[in-house]
C-alpha cells in the first residue's frame, strides 16, 4: 500500500522532543514523541475538542534500545484516505492506527487493542 509522508525527524532516543503528522485530508493528526525516557505514538482527531487524542501506544523505553546512541529516522505516513497512519523508524513500521476502526497497534503490544 502506498503512503503520503507528512512529517520527517531525525531522532535522537532519549533527547526529548516530538514530530506531528497531519493527514492530508480530513480531522485527523499523528503525534511520535519522545520525552526523555520513552516513545509514544499518538491518534488525535481534531474534531474532538474536548480530548482530541483517541489513542496512544508505547513505543520503546529509552532504557530497552540497543542502538539509542544513533540517530533515527521517524516518518509517519497516511493511506490513500487519510484513515490509516503509520509511524516508521528507519523505515521499520512500529506502530499503526486505524481511525476507522478506532484501533491501533504497535510492535511491542502495548496496551494491548481496547475489545
Amino acid at each position: 500500500m502506498a503512503i503520503t509522508v507528512t512529517a520527517t525527524w531525525t531522532l535522537r532516543i532519549g533527547e526529548a522532543g516530538h514530530v506531528q503528522g497531519d493527514a492530508p485530508e480530513g480531522p485527523y493528526s499523528a503525534v511520535f514523541e519522545d520525552d526523555g525516557d520513552s516513545g509514544y505514538f499518538y491518534a488525535l482527531d481534531a474534531r474532538q475538542s474536548d480530548q482530541p487524542i483517541q489513542d496512544a501506544l508505547h513505543i520503546y523505553d529509552v532504557a530497552q534500545v540497543a542502538d539509542g546512541h544513533l540517530p533515527s529516522e521517524v516518518a509517519i505516513g497516511w493511506s490513500a484516505g487519510a484513515d490509516h497512519v503509520v509511524l516508521l523508524i528507519n523505515d521499520q513500521p512500529h506502530a499503526v492506527f486505524d481511525f476507522a476502526a478506532r484501533r491501533g497497534s504497535c510492535r511491542g503490544g502495548f496496551p494491548p487493542p481496547a475489545e
